[in-house]
């Protein structure tokens, strides 16, 4: 006989937790000897029989056996607990109503964990999942011929009309992943190169072909949910009449309710994990991005709990974009939270975004294979540096300073007491230098048209983004460029999610439309915006995190065709790098990898005074606590320390500290109970200790018991003064492009020249003077320029180019065009020290041409003008292929729209063919 008060078993308070899970997500829990299969959509009966003995649960849906349940006890280890059930997964009893002749569903738990397998995957494979399915879901999977991951193994094949390689490479990688049966998948593809219609394009094929029910895409801040919307609303799978958006819906979420409808739900992490907890979501949270507030949040986030409005299954697939990978360690759990596939998108992958995703790198294409194939484009650093800038500053006593609430931009004036010197990291957060703002923003535009982009009119300052401290730095900036730029307030303006203007309307604006010229932000458009005009980043702050560095360094490197580009800076020609305008030391300080996955949190400042106030007394507590008075004490003035003296009864900040880590001091313990009770060390009692250390924390945390008290603590932790230092004078101490990438891109190449002089044929040719009978053909320049860009080099003609015009200006000319490979000639000639000058291949040809021709007239050779104008085709032929042949006037239009060979030999006779041999000596050799 049970005994009713005894404590429940393992056995059973598993088996009670386990029904908790099973009735939250919809399950009728019924014996044996009372079971109605109809009871509901989903019955699960316990102790039910079956051909090898009872398991433990028997799960009805639709009156249908349909799976089993291996109930175990709190600890006990799964994996071994799949093959117990293993047994059950045997042909069923003839009376038994049945969806199968064995079980579909096999779940494992032990009321703390729930594993699941589906029997009719391809090789089925238990997973953990968050909690039980709702009988709803089981019964459409049953109902269903197949399971979802059986036909991820019968993907019909990619239609790749309209992609890039590296998006068909990505779209078939995945799905090679599926189909081994991956939980979770990697993409990485270069900023610029279309992750999100690549993303597209998967979610189209995995709703129709393989049944995804509904696929979440989570976005870094709001804004960026807005531009994947549009990204799914123009996306035209190849081969339909209709555009996604008109086939299945798409939700951005906004509110608390997900569409039952929707087969893409564009959402923020952090609005998906307030609806889990049945919480409102303050908006303004959803502007941030997550590179930013990651380090310095404070508070704990509670776990989430089953939400039935939410099931786990509500997602088949979920898609993390960018800035995911910097908040597994605060917002894993919701990830987790659905039984999904995870397939992750980035740029630049940490080696915690791979550990995260099992190092299921699905499909790579880096930065460096995007700047060779054209989507992107490289870029050069801008050195400034300033006195100020890179050493601090002082300001005299002699001088009243102003100070500036951050909070409401009041501004008041302080005497001071002596020197105020600020080290250069506290640059615009403690004190601001209106002038050293000015030198910088100065030393820009005197470089802009001098050194940065010397061909333009300078009618049209270039699309330039500047990155912000925080947002009263931002605006500091605005006011300096229109002034030293003198212009109005259209030229620059502010893009943050402070703004009071409509921030996505200014964002479509500097995308668009002529202004304005400059941007300034803090964190808005750092990630994932995409606005290709921008030819201009400049830093003014530093950045620690590697991968958010990068990511806003890609707001740079998007190509843009010429027309697309002149409309908005009419000036500009093609886009063929962007400048990074240094300002700080951004590209030279050490990075730090994203942070890890998971990491210890703490309660906010406000939650441990009021858990103090509500008589918490442990000693992680208050040591949390006094360690916060001593860091808030060191960014007080004096003023406001004495103002907490007063509010707390004559105690100082230090003096409130001081009390709390005495009162877990275990010598001040046994001093005070030895006090209290007279006895020796020795004769002191655990309970005498601990009535002292109580009477001892309680008197330490009695001034946090005032709630004026914590107020003004909490205000004063929220001061964000900030002195303008409005004497002192900055000046340049130095202004130029960083040499070291240069240099590193041409010894790079002449390594690549060395290693590979003997294997590639034109390398063989051009090493070899004279050339004797062997002549360069197109292929050999097209083997040279492909193997040039593999890795490890990745250079292109013009990268290397451009690092010579860095290193040797007055040795260069001109620029290599585009899309034209024989410039590659002309840079293997000069590095080789055959050439004085760098100077495009076809300018080369050209001189040659002529001297080719003043030979031809001193021989008494005269050409007639239609002949001249043939002789140019040719000319510009061969500048182009380094070869001409007679085939090639019935190939070329340019040849072919004049009559071709026909035409040709009718000009020039017999003597073509000898004439054709003697201009690809005389033009190439």
């Amino acid at each position: 006989m049970t005994n009713i008060g005894a404590p429940l078993t393992p056995e059973q308070q598993a088996r009670k937790k386990i029904d908790a899970l099973l009735v939250a997500a919809g399950w009728h829990i019924q014996n044996k000897d009372g079971f109605n299969r109809n009871a509901g959509p989903g019955v699960a009966v316990r102790e039910f029989p079956l051909p090898n003995g009872p398991c433990d649960y028997l799960l009805f849906v639709g009156g249908k056996a349909a799976g089993v349940i291996e109930a175990k006890k709190a600890g006990t280890t799964l994996s071994a607990v799949a093959e117990q059930s293993d047994r059950y997964m045997v042909k069923l009893p003839e009376h038994l109503a049945r969806w199968a002749d064995t079980l579909l569903f096999d779940y494992e738990s032990n009321g703390e964990e729930v594993f699941f397998k589906d029997m009719r995957d391809p090789k089925p494979r238990s997973r953990r999942v968050f909690a039980f399915h709702r009988p709803e879901t089981l019964l459409g999977w049953a109902a269903a011929p197949e399971s979802m991951r059986t036909r991820f193994t019968t993907m019909p094949a990619l239609d790749t009309t309209g992609l890039r390689d590296c998006q068909t490479e990505a779209v078939e990688g995945l799905e090679r992943s599926l189909a081994r049966g991956d939980q979770r998948g990697l993409i990485q593809m270069a900023t610029g190169a279309g992750k999100t219609f690549t993303a597209c394009t998967f979610s189209y094929r995995l709703i129709k072909h393989a049944g995804a029910r509904r696929i979440l895409f989570l976005v870094d801040r709001n804004n960026l949910g807005d531009q994947t919307l549009r990204e799914y609303q123009q996306y035209h799978p190849p081969g339909t009449a209709n555009r996604f958006a008109d086939t299945y819906n798409v939700q951005h979420l906004h509110g608390t309710g997900i569409d039952r409808d929707a087969k893409v739900v564009i959402t923020t992490i952090q609005r998906l994990y307030s609806m889990l907890k049945g919480e409102e979501l303050d908006e303004e949270l959803e502007e941030t991005s997550a590179f930013e507030t990651w380090a310095a949040d404070e508070g704990e986030i509670p776990p989430v709990g089953y939400n039935p409005d939410i099931p786990i299954e509500t997602f088949d697939i979920i898609v993390t974009d960018e800035c995911h990978r910097s908040i597994y360690g605060l917002w894993r759990q919701v990830l987790e939270y659905f039984d999904a596939h995870i397939i992750g998108l980035t740029a630049t992958p940490s080696k915690h975004t791979l550990g995260f995703f099992n190092r299921n790198l699905v499909a790579e294409y880096p930065y460096e294979r995007s700047v060779v194939d054209g989507v992107n484009v490289g870029y050069e650093v801008f050195r400034i540096r300033t006195q100020i800038t890179e050493a601090g500053g002082k300001v005299s006593s002699e001088y009243a300073v102003q100070v500036r609430d951050k909070r409401t931009r009041r501004v008041r004036y302080k005497e001071l007491d002596e020197d105020l010197e600020y080290q250069a990291q506290e640059l615009d957060r403690s004190v601001t230098v209106p002038n050293q703002i000015r030198t910088v923003i100065q030393c820009f535009k005197d470089n802009l048209f001098t050194e940065l982009f010397p061909e333009r009119s300078g009618e049209w300052v270039p699309k330039t983004l500047v990155f912000a401290k925080d947002d009263n730095h931002a605006e500091e900036i605005v006011h300096i460029v229109r002034e030293v730029f003198g212009e109005g307030n259209e030229f620059c303006k502010k893009i943050t999610y402070r703004n009071t203007d409509d921030p996505k309307a200014l964002i479509k604006g500097f995308r668009v439309d002529p202004m304005p010229r400059i941007a300034v932000t803090v964190d808005m458009i750092a990630t994932g915006t995409d606005i290709k005009p921008v030819e201009v980043l400049l830093f003014m702050r530093d950045v620690k995190s590697a991968g958010y560095f990068e990511q806003m360094k890609g707001r740079g490197v998007r190509s843009i065709d010429e027309a697309t580009l002149r409309q908005v800076t009419p000036d500009a020609h093609t886009k063929t790098r962007f400048i990074l305008v240094d300002a700080v030391g951004v590209t030279e300080t050490i990075k730090t990898v994203s942070q890890p996955l998971e990491r210890k949190r703490t309660l906010s400042f406000q939650a441990l005074l009021e858990q103090i106030a509500a008589g918490r007394r442990d000693d992680d507590a208050l040591s949390s606590l006094a360690g916060r008075l001593a860091l808030l004490e060191g960014k007080l003035d004096e003023e406001d320390r004495e103002r907490v003296a007063q509010a707390s009864g004559g105690v100082d900040l230090h003096g409130l500290a001081s009390g709390l880590l005495t009162a877990i001091d275990p010598d001040e313990v046994e001093k005070a109970a030895i006090a209290a009770t007279g006895q020796s060390q020795e004769a002191l009692t655990e309970a005498q200790l601990a009535t002292a250390a109580e009477q001892l924390k309680d008197a330490a945390c009695a001034p946090f018991d005032d709630p004026k008290v914590r107020q003004l603590l909490l205000d004063l932790k929220q001061k964000t003064d900030i002195v303008i230092d409005a004497i002192s004078t900055d000046e340049v101490t130095g202004a130029g492009y960083d040499l070291k990438q240069s240099e590193a891109r041409i010894t790079s190449f002449k390594e690549f020249m060395e290693a590979h002089k003997d294997e590639l044929t034109a390398l063989q040719i051009l090493y070899s003077q004279p050339y004797g009978k062997r002549h360069l053909t197109y292929d050999a320049v097209k083997e040279l320029t492909h193997r040039l860009a593999d890795p490890p080099q990745r250079l292109t003609t013009a990268t290397v180019w451009q690092a010579y015009k860095r290193l040797q200006a007055s040795k260069v000319r001109g620029a290599p065009a585009d899309q034209l490979l024989t410039d590659i000639i002309s840079l293997v000639r000069f590095t080789l020290g055959y050439d004085d000058v760098l100077e495009p291949f076809s300018a080369k040809v050209e001189q040659r041409f002529n001297l080719w021709v003043g030979r031809q007239k001193k021989a008494g050779r005269e050409f007639s003008q239609e002949q001249m104008d043939w002789l140019r085709l040719i000319r510009d032929h061969l500048a182009a292929n380094v070869e001409i042949a007679p085939r090639d006037f019935m190939q070329f239009p340019s040849f072919s729209d004049r009559g071709g060979l026909i035409a040709a030999r009718k000009l020039f006779g017999q003597d073509l063919d000898t004439l054709l041999a003697d201009l690809n000596e005389a033009l190439v050799a």
